[in-house]
């Protein structure tokens, strides 16, 4: 069918210069229904053959005829976001409006960058408004990776009302989609609710009972923490006092973000560095309603990134302008330089979050050696993303041998994983490693659970 619509279009150049016009699908499917009839003819009646050029003329006036019929476009506008969130659906709206004529069909397709749609192609169907004149059409986007989208042209296509010929246009639009990283997680009402009731919650205030600071005395009751009693205090008064201690605040939280080869993996569509920045920004958010301070930092094979401490809530988009920019490196990481820098670039104790991933034990070795020299000045986190395909392949039914062996495999690597992860842990490194969907909620519990237990002071 492309083979006998092509050569329509060869046939019709001569007119697309006037007309623009173009041959259908139904065009073609009907040349290919009189082809046979062609060679009946000329099997049978060789002096009729003159009847074929004569039906392939009165079909190329059917198809300039009915293009013609389709009218004149009057003008048409493409409505695409300029900021979409990764992994987030965007609508882009088409509209087409004509001057006359009867429109059987209208399309329009639009060139864009692979992030926004597989292949760089968005097609749109467009349906006509009721009691007016113009034709809608509307799509949604699934950005999958962040960055820039360029979408440089537009197509608009529309045939006439017996679906032989068709007309089109084409315009230039170099537009430009900005694709940020997903906040729908810091959005969501969950979040704003308990952030609003919790202790740590958005008004700034002095809670006491907690902390190494100290804040007032109090009259011992019963019921208290007795480790809390001032002994001295009650010395000199004659009875039990006990230490009403504030919350430590302004601690400083460091998320780093491994940019290399296995973090650009994608796990459910997605690559897992885009999940962790996911996690990371709306763990951030929480600590800065907190009260404490955090950045960013990011690195591959040298460092890309690493932006201030930001204690101020209201400056959140420092932190989501600073992720946008991470780049995606499909080399492995240089932990060594990497947690060096970031060593350097420490001046206090700070809870550093390291989002990174690893294949196997060798390539982890490196990784587990700069750690452990990062582990005797600072507290380290280090999160990873449950591998999601290793674990329905370990639970995949024997059913042939290639599947048994696959299962073997995969079961290897899950154990030389937990080696990783249980000598990480044995140098005292506290690891989350969890499904992409509870990452974020299972960072935000483990920092309050760190913050109160006053270990990054």
């Amino acid at each position: 069918m492309r083979v006998l619509r092509l050569v329509l279009n060869i046939l019709l150049l001569p007119l697309r210069p006037l007309l623009i016009v173009a041959p259908t699908e139904r065009a073609a499917w009907l040349v290919a229904g009189l082809a046979p009839v062609a060679l009946v003819i000329a099997a049978t009646a060789p002096g009729a053959w003159v009847i074929a050029p004569l039906l392939a003329g009165v079909l190329l006036v059917l198809i300039t005829a009915d293009a013609l019929f389709s009218g004149k476009n009057a003008g048409w506008d493409i409505s695409a976001p300029p900021d979409v969130e990764v992994g987030q659906p965007a609508s882009l709206a088409v509209t087409a409006r004509f001057a006359s004529g009867r429109q059987r069909k209208v399309a329009a397709a639009i060139a864009c960058d692979a992030r926004l749609a597989p292949g760089g192609r968005i097609t749109v169907d467009l349906a006509p408004r009721p009691d007016e004149a113009d034709w809608r059409g509307t799509t949604m986007l699934t950005a999958d990776r962040r960055g820039t989208a360029d979408v440089p042209r537009a197509w608009l296509r529309w045939e006439g009302p017996l679906g032989l010929g068709a007309r089109q246009v084409s315009y230039p639009l170099e537009q430009a989609v900005r694709i940020w990283p997903d906040l729908s997680p810091v959005r969501s009402p969950d979040l704003q609710t308990f952030l609003r009731n919790a202790q740590l919650g958005l008004i700034a205030r002095r809670i006491r009972g907690e902390g190494t600071q100290f804040e007032a005395l109090s009259e011992y009751e019963p019921g208290m923490d007795r480790r809390r009693i001032d002994w001295k205090a009650s010395a000199r008064h004659s009875r039990l006092y006990a230490r009403e201690n504030e919350s430590e605040r302004n601690n400083q939280i460091v998320f780093a973000f491994d940019c290399g080869q296995a973090m650009c993996e994608p796990v459910d569509g997605l690559p897992r560095i885009d999940r962790a920045v996911t996690a990371a920004l709306t763990c951030a958010y929480v600590v800065l309603k907190g009260g404490d301070k955090c950045a960013l930092f990011g690195f591959a094979q040298r460092p890309q990134i690493m932006t201030p401490f930001i204690g101020d809530a209201r400056a959140f988009h420092r932190l989501q302008s600073a992720a946008a920019g991470l780049d995606y490196t499909a080399a492995e990481p240089n932990f060594t330089l990497a947690l060096a820098t970031l060593t350097s670039k420490l001046k206090r104790r700070s809870l550093v979050v390291l989002f990174s991933d690893f294949t196997d034990p060798t390539s982890a070795e490196l990784m587990v050696e700069s750690l452990g020299r990062l582990v005797g000045k600072h507290l380290v986190l280090f999160v990873t993303i449950t591998d999601s395909e290793i674990e329905q392949t370990i639970a995949a039914p024997p059913g042939d041998i290639a599947t048994l062996a696959r299962s073997v495999t995969a079961d290897t690597l899950s154990q030389q994983r937990k080696l990783v992860l249980t000598r990480l842990r044995r140098m005292g490194i506290d690891v989350i490693e969890a499904p992409w969907e509870t990452i974020g909620p299972r960072l935000i519990d483990r920092y309050f659970a760190i913050r109160a237990s006053e270990a990054i002071g």
